[in-house]
């Protein structure tokens, strides 16, 4: 039986997306709602994260983020031996390596 105005669906190709558009669009939206939920939850948000939270924050691997902090591209807060980064300085870092 045939229906008037319906074709059948033709395979397509999937898009092909650039990565640096995903993990940018994907920061930005994690930038907006993260506040949001958290202030739903009650909770606020910490400002001092450690190198593990840091890392995770911006996408990269701990030892990646020990890299960045070696070659002083990214501000720490030391408090003895323990290192801590300030949210802001995370979100000043992504704003001025963004493409």
């Amino acid at each position: 039986m045939r229906i008037p105005g319906y074709h059948p669906a033709r395979p397509r190709k999937p898009p092909t997306f650039d990565e640096r558009f995903v993990a940018a669009l994907a920061m930005e939206i994690a930038a907006r709602i993260n506040p949001q939920i958290q202030r739903r939850n009650g909770a606020a948000a910490n400002r001092l994260l450690s190198v593990k939270e840091a890392a995770a924050y911006i996408g990269r691997t701990e030892q990646a983020l020990q890299h960045l902090i070696h070659k002083r591209e990214i501000v720490v807060v030391r408090k003895g031996r323990r290192v801590h980064l300030d949210r802001a300085d995370l979100d000043r870092w992504i704003e001025a390596n963004k493409e």
